[in-house]
């Protein structure tokens, strides 16, 4: 959607939350494209007509380039054409409906097949046919199959603000004492390859380092109550010891420097449509370097044709914590059991759950050096998921125990970063 679009769409919202009427709209969004049956029930579930009036209009914005005129003709179809004036109005466009395109007969005659005597047949056939010059001009079609995909709008979230999101990174070095959480040497030199990554991928980042448990969570909530509306992305980093955690839809947890854990499905739970309304629709990425539990793994022999990368004795640290059974409040299976089914979130892990994540001092995490050449290399013309494949097919060939990154996704379409 267009900038000036949005400014309409916001402009005008108090008139829209006063006076929209949503419920003849529910069937049009979904016949025309606009919006699916979940989506439409996501509104649905906000509360009052006003409520609803507003999370649509939040959401719209986020439904491409098609969603302000396509709801323009709606506002119409229902008899709503004075607040579809008023937003053609405030933004600068036609307020009447496009016209349609004059369309002329030709005579087409059938020729070549004689018909019995007995059958009547029209032997002259009246086709509509649009004049050359009114035809829509439609752009070539790319031939190679990565950049289909990318244009394709019904398949890619559309990334046009700029910035395109913000990023938190919480990088935990230092842990208290007498807890057995090592200081995770190396961890600054993965931040501040994420940090110049990130940025250079249009995001705005803020990286919080060493805190409690308590603090991440505020951090991460903070996050998730800010106005995404004019954001296409989100994208969380945390960069820690972890641990195993019960759970229903996201393994793992991760520690704050005081020791206790947070379960990652819970961090995810922040930015859910239910609590991150601004959000829903869009993309919500969250990176996790930290263990998934202390199992080493030292994989199989198979048949190489590259030769092994080791890394050098001494150098290699782990993330690694024992798994322990949540204590006091800090796991609440009630909240946990009642999540909404997850969408438009990605999850990339480290490490396979249960296994350590391995960690250089002098050029940190074998998966974050990974993932930073990979962007670096194949985000303008990959998409996320294909890229995180080769992230994986990279650090499962590195040293001697064996790590493999993996995720968990939700995304609804293709992810492409915007590249500048």
């Amino acid at each position: 959607m267009e900038e000036a679009q949005r400014g309409a769409l916001r402009r005008g919202r108090a008139r829209l939350v006063a006076a929209l009427r949503v419920a003849p709209l529910w069937g049009p969004l979904r016949e025309r494209g606009l919006f699916t049956r979940p989506m439409v029930e996501d509104v649905q579930s906000a509360g009052s007509r006003g409520e609803q009036a507003r999370q649509l209009l939040i959401d719209l914005e986020t439904r491409g380039k098609r969603a302000f005129p396509v709801f323009l003709s709606i506002l119409r179809d229902t008899g709503q054409g004075d607040l579809a004036d008023m937003l053609a109005a405030e933004c600068g466009c036609p307020s009447a409906p496009p016209q349609l395109v004059d369309l002329r007969p030709v005579e087409l005659e059938l020729r070549g097949e004689e018909h019995p005597k007995n059958v009547n047949l029209p032997e002259r056939l009246s086709v509509p046919v649009q004049a050359e010059s009114e035809r829509p001009q439609v752009p070539p079609v790319p031939v190679r199959g990565l950049a289909v995909d990318k244009w394709n709008q019904d398949l890619v979230y559309e990334l046009r603000a700029d910035p395109c999101g913000r990023c938190l990174i919480l990088n935990n070095i230092n842990f208290t004492t007498g807890l057995g959480l090592s200081t995770r040497h190396g961890s600054d030199v993965d931040c501040e390859k994420l940090e110049k990554r990130f940025r250079a991928l249009s995001f705005d980042v803020l990286t919080q380092r060493d805190l409690e448990a308590r603090d991440m969570v505020s951090e991460l909530q903070k996050l998730a109550r800010q106005d995404h509306s004019a954001l296409d992305c989100c994208i969380v980093v945390i960069l820690s010891h972890g641990c195993q955690t019960s759970h229903v839809q996201f393994p793992g947890g991760v520690y704050g420097t005081d020791g206790k854990p947070i379960p990652i499905e819970k961090i995810v739970n922040y930015f859910n449509g239910s609590n991150c309304p601004s959000l829903r629709g869009k993309p919500k990425l969250f990176f996790i370097q930290a263990c998934g539990g202390e199992q080493r793994d030292r994989g199989f022999v198979v048949d190489s044709n590259s030769p092994g990368d080791e890394a050098p004795i001494g150098s290699v640290e782990s993330d690694a914590t024992p798994f322990q059974a949540p204590s006091g409040n800090m796991d609440e299976p009630d909240a946990v059991a009642s999540l909404p089914t997850p969408s438009d979130i990605l999850v990339s892990y480290s490490t396979f759950p249960g296994f350590v994540s391995w960690r250089e001092v002098s050029s940190g995490s074998w998966y974050v050096e990974t993932l930073d050449s990979v962007l670096e290399q194949y985000a303008p013309s990959e998409d996320l998921l294909n890229m995180l494949l080769r992230v994986a097919n990279a650090v499962s060939a590195k040293g001697k125990y064996k790590q493999i990154p993996g995720c968990f996704n939700f995304l609804r379409k293709k992810f492409f970063f915007k590249c500048q």
